[in-house]
């Protein structure tokens, strides 16, 4: 079981390191969810988890192929 990065530890990350923990957390998540399917499963939580961390790191590739930084949200918001 894969311990969750941080935000700020997957924007450190270049694209192949994106890419590579992208293909573990979906590879998680099958395993995850075969285990629910049958019975084998002890913490739901993990799955909602997983899940979380899959969308943090399409969010980041998708940041950066608009060229969208944690700094440009900052400045908008002030």
């Amino acid at each position: 079981m894969a311990a969750l990065t941080s935000t700020s530890e997957l924007r450190e990350m270049d694209d192949q390191g994106l890419e590579t923990k992208l293909i573990e957390a979906k590879e998680e998540l099958f395993n995850l969810r075969f285990q629910a399917a049958t019975g084998q499963l002890d913490s739901y939580g993990r799955l909602k988890a997983v899940r979380r961390e899959i969308a943090r790191v399409y969010t980041i590739m998708r940041e950066r192929e608009l060229g969208i930084t944690a700094n440009d949200d900052e400045e908008g918001a002030a």
